[in-house]
């Protein structure tokens, strides 16, 4: 794609980087093919191409209309597009980058500024959460069903195993999960325990960075990246091999500190480090005996692989593969690559293409009559259990027997 990009955006470092992915993007379109705001809204400008068009106007001078931000905030950067981009086009930094530009040079006004701002302090504010989340859980049988489904019933987690193993790893603890599933690092804890390593928890109630990133907060992101970076450093100098993520989500963010970071002389080496040492529990179990693991139990199960996951990630198929090897039965799911709708904040902020992309994903779920469904990620399991006919829960939940 031929590109004029503005002086003044040339002289940035995102500028330079949104002029090389531009470049790389020679208008075919396969992208619309897996994108799924495209395929609900039939819109050019509803897809990767067309916001890529959207994007490369605004960089050449072009103004950030409202029409414009509409299509850009009904992105769920899924990147579901990028695995089919025959050109190797990274359009989840160039969504990023175009949205950064829009939220700069044409502010949203203070009344769409609140609903982001207010959830990015009450998701990142553990103790406040904490309080909103156990009101909600007291109130839950009196309120209306819509707001009672968005409110899971706590699950009480087991013991942490003691520290015994020479190996060692770190278990960030984000900053929902603990309050609605601190069930799923405990599991993850107690398994790797299984086979001989040791997990150390840090950061409970700190966020990865992945709500102000997705926000367009980067500056507030770059802080709590670097707060990342200073808490885990000591343990990371004193051995431990690796950061294990049990929610894909908050893996896929971790896996871009070093692309962040790239320009802080203070950070950029240590930043890099961490992004390498970033593993999913698929990743780490599969390079191990998991022997220890099998429970005997041949349930059917349906297995949902997060946007940030398969496509994040690119680790499309490890999770299946390890839990068939360990004696569930998968069932067929139609359009796995298609995302759910949770998408971070979108599920509350887009709620009515969130709510369509559900009732989709959920069909495609359950058409092999699965007992359950599991899943890698806290916001694609709170989202689809909502509206599930089967339970749903973290795959790590399923292990931990």
């Amino acid at each position: 794609m031929q590109t004029q990009l503005s002086e003044a955006v040339l002289a940035t470092a995102a500028g330079r980087e949104a002029e090389r992915i531009l470049r790389a993007c020679v208008h075919c379109g396969f992208c619309n093919a897996t994108c799924p705001t495209y395929q609900l809204l039939g819109d050019e400008l509803d897809g990767p191409r067309g916001r890529i068009y959207l994007i490369k106007s605004l960089l050449e001078g072009g103004l950030a209309g409202a029409a414009t931000r509409v299509h850009l905030d009904r992105c769920l950067t899924c990147r579901a597009c990028e695995g089919t981009c025959p050109s190797g086009v990274q359009y989840g930094r160039l969504i990023g980058i175009g949205r950064q530009w829009v939220e700069t040079t044409a502010p949203r006004n203070w009344i769409a500024r609140v609903p982001r701002r207010l959830l990015r302090w009450l998701l990142t504010t553990p103790r406040v959460f904490k309080a909103m989340v156990a009101a909600g859980r007291c109130a839950r049988p009196f309120l209306p069903e819509r707001m009672r489904q968005k409110i899971p019933e706590l699950r009480p987690a087991r013991g942490w195993p003691a520290p015994r193993h020479a190996r060692r790893v770190l278990v960030p603890g984000g900053c929902v999960q603990p309050t609605l599933a601190p069930a799923i690092d405990a599991a993850a804890a107690r398994i790797l325990d299984r086979i001989g390593i040791t997990s150390i928890a840090v950061g409970a109630g700190s966020c990865c960075g992945a709500i102000d990133q997705h926000l367009s907060a980067e500056a507030a992101a770059r802080r709590r990246i670097r707060a990342n970076i200073d808490a885990w450093w000591p343990w990371i100098e004193s051995g431990a091999e690796a950061i294990v993520v049990t929610a894909s989500g908050c893996g896929a963010m971790i896996k871009e500190y070093g692309y962040l970071l790239r320009d802080d002389a203070a950070y950029a080496t240590r930043a890099a480090r961490v992004s390498a040492m970033a593993r999913d529990m698929a990743e780490i179990l599969s390079g191990e005996d998991v022997t220890a693991l099998k429970t005997g139990q041949r349930r059917r199960i349906a297995f949902h692989s997060p946007c940030s996951l398969q496509h994040g990630l690119r680790l499309a198929g490890v999770t299946e593969a390890l839990l068939g090897n360990l004696g569930y039965e998968l069932t067929e799911v139609s359009d796995p690559h298609l995302c759910c709708g949770s998408a971070g904040t979108y599920s509350i902020l887009q709620p009515r293409l969130a709510d369509q992309l559900r009732a989709n994903k959920l069909r495609g779920l359950v058409v092999g009559a699965p007992a359950l469904i599991a899943t890698a990620n806290i916001g694609c399991l709170l989202h689809l259990a909502e509206k599930s006919p089967v339970p749903v829960r973290h795959w790590l939940e399923l292990l931990d027997v």
